[in-house]
């Protein structure tokens, strides 16, 4: 849920900055990073990362807890470790998923942004602030309202790479654990799970869509 929440923080004001000052230097910068961010893989980020994170700063990076605080009862010491933990997994995700979308939403945006009404909004006096986050925005957010129904299921299962690599104990690696080991029941009830959160995602993405587009309503 955090490395969601985070992927939009990043992917949508720089997206909306990119369309609105498109060709600028910091446009131009912003592709670039978005580029590099989805040709490299997460797995290898997040081994850059976990090696700058006991080389600089002396933590153990791996897993949720440091092995002093595997077993130990919930205190206040063991929650800080648990954030201190959990940078790396979010940073690591939400980084290769707003690297996507923020293409999107700059090119749903320079679509949005040519159209008559966005004129007629301008030729009534209104702010730049206020003609873009209330009409061209509500738009372009379609394609992040439409993939709830794939990060419904990603929210349960993860990235299964990723957690390998940063030994979480997610469902994700115990999936392929049970691939590994031929449980077939195991992995097929899994399965089975992920379809179910992901036909409840696609009907939850329908109905939101229903809700935000009024174009989307009436027709």
């Amino acid at each position: 849920m955090l490395s969601l929440l985070m992927t939009w923080a990043i992917a949508i004001p720089i997206g909306v900055y990119s369309a609105t000052r498109q060709y600028s230097f910091l446009d131009h910068l912003f592709t670039v990073l978005g580029f590099l961010e989805r040709g490299i893989p997460d797995s290898l980020l997040a081994l850059v990362l976990m090696w700058m994170g006991f080389l600089y700063f002396n933590f153990h990076v791996g897993g949720l807890f440091s092995p002093a605080y595997e077993n130990a009862p919930w205190s206040f010491a063991k929650f800080v470790d648990r954030l201190s933990h959990l940078w790396v997994p979010v940073l690591v995700l939400s980084t290769g998923g707003a690297a996507g979308l923020l293409r999107i939403m700059r090119a749903n945006m320079l679509e949005e942004l040519g159209k008559p009404y966005v004129e007629t909004a301008y030729a009534q006096g209104l702010s730049e602030r206020q003609v873009v986050w209330r009409y061209p925005v509500r738009v372009a957010l379609n394609p992040f309202i439409s993939t709830v129904g794939w990060a419904l299921p990603a929210l349960i299962s993860g990235d299964v790479i990723t957690a390998v690599v940063l030994n979480l104990p997610t469902t994700g690696p115990l999936l392929l654990r049970s691939l590994q080991n031929q449980d077939m029941y195991l992995a097929g009830g899994f399965i089975l799970i992920l379809s179910v959160f992901t036909i409840i995602g696609t009907l939850l993405s329908d109905i939101l869509l229903v809700l935000t587009d009024p174009r989307i309503r009436h027709s």
